[in-house]
């Protein structure tokens, strides 16, 4: 279970002058809540977001260290939802959802697939229809990725939710019998024959005639 530590500050104001403030000084207006805590309005770098994000821990266990006047809370979280500014895709709000130890939680968990299929050895195609799958366990459980071994896979055939081996602490969430991946046929497209059995020529296009 990685956890990655973030700085906030808490923000008394909650209207939207000062927040046009706060993103203007490089800072993101954010929010804490869960079932058992109130929620906290908060502000986060939005330089420490963007790091987040290019390590891709932006769905990782967040360590909120939240600065409250001087006194430090911390608050172990996830990020619920980050909101962006469609025309500059700047951050313009984040939701931290607390995370609770000993409840069972519901997760995003990302699928790693390894080996080489004989079907694409034979002239098929891999086609991965889902990259990450729905699982329910402690936050404590959560795995950074399930493995997908596609090795045996022959051309026609898949692999799907219910043939994912996990540990009984771990509940998978996705109708079991949905496709993660399989093997497609690859389709050949022949250019139709001509009188004389020859595939016809492509067309090219038409040239403008030269007027007198």
């Amino acid at each position: 279970m990685e956890i990655t530590d973030l700085a906030a500050q808490v923000r008394k104001e909650q209207k939207k002058g000062p927040a046009r403030r706060l993103r203007q000084q490089g800072l993101v207006p954010a929010i804490f809540y869960g079932r058992a805590s109130d929620n906290i309005m908060l502000a986060v770098k939005s330089s420490d977001l963007l790091k987040l994000r290019k390590e891709k821990k932006d769905h990782a266990f967040i360590k909120l260290i939240i600065d409250d006047g001087g006194k430090k809370v911390e608050k172990l979280s996830l990020i619920k939802e980050l909101q962006m500014q469609p025309l500059t895709g700047k951050y313009y709000h984040a939701d931290f959802y607390e995370v609770d130890m000993k409840k069972t939680l519901t997760f995003d968990v990302a699928l790693n697939f390894t080996g080489k299929a004989i079907g694409v050895e034979n002239g098929g195609e891999l086609q991965h229809i889902k990259r990450d799958i729905k699982i329910a366990c402690l936050a404590a459980d959560m795995p950074e990725s399930l493995e997908v071994d596609v090795t045996d896979l022959e051309i026609g055939q898949s692999i799907k939710v219910k043939d994912i081996k996990v540990p009984e602490s771990m509940v998978l969430l996705d109708p079991p019998d949905a496709a993660i991946v399989s093997v497609a046929a690859v389709k050949v497209v022949k250019a139709a024959p001509t009188d004389e059995g020859e595939a016809a020529p492509e067309a090219q296009p038409a040239k403008d005639e030269k007027k007198d």
